[in-house]
């Protein structure tokens, strides 16, 4: 059996990861210790993103023909694939934060939403909000104006509730001396 057909199911499963893509980012792990690269698996995992170490080789022939053959121009190197099919910006901004928090991690280069992102663009990306935080901050946004009413109309009520227990108030105070004096006049008359 030749080589070719021994690494062919790899690049198979490499195209078949990067298929349905929303992003995939190329990063450069070298440095990094055995528990920081757990962690960062960890919470790639959590955010929904693959997370494998390929051979170059392998990367580049699964990547050619396809949109993310422009990353094969930085296959040199210890280099792992991000991918997400959901969020298109997870990658960059869960592998960014690491990056800053291990310098050892080196964001190389990404194909996100069919575009090309270099390291900065990749910087860039990671500065996007996640679906859901934009979602939180559009919802709260509409809630604000419907939340800022109803307390307005609740003071005006209790406003208005105060007011009129006061005029309520007097009204009861006068009444008993009403009745009080009609009695005063009904007794003297007889």
């Amino acid at each position: 059996m030749a080589k070719v057909e021994l690494k062919q199911p790899i690049v198979d499963e490499i195209a078949g990861v990067v298929k349905d893509a929303e992003a995939v980012v190329l990063v450069n792990y070298s440095g990094l210790t055995v528990e920081q690269d757990t962690i960062m698996r960890k919470e790639l995992r959590e955010s929904g993103i693959q997370y494998k170490v390929y051979k170059n080789t392998m990367m580049h022939r699964a990547f050619e023909g396809t949109d993310f053959e422009k990353l094969s121009e930085h296959l040199h190197g210890t280099n792992a694939l991000a991918v997400s099919t959901t969020d298109a910006t997870a990658p960059a901004r869960v592998l960014a934060k690491f990056a800053k928090q291990y310098p050892a991690l080196q964001l190389v280069a990404g194909i996100v939403e069919g575009n090309y992102n270099d390291e900065n663009g990749l910087q860039a990306l990671a500065s996007i909000p996640s679906r859901e935080e934009l979602l939180g901050k559009l919802l709260g946004s509409i809630q604000s104006p419907i939340t800022n009413l109803a307390r307005v109309l609740n003071q005006i009520a209790e406003a208005g509730g105060g007011a009129a227990a006061a005029a309520a108030a007097p009204a009861e105070e006068a009444a008993p001396a009403e009745e009080a004096a009609p009695a005063e006049e009904a007794a003297p008359a007889e």
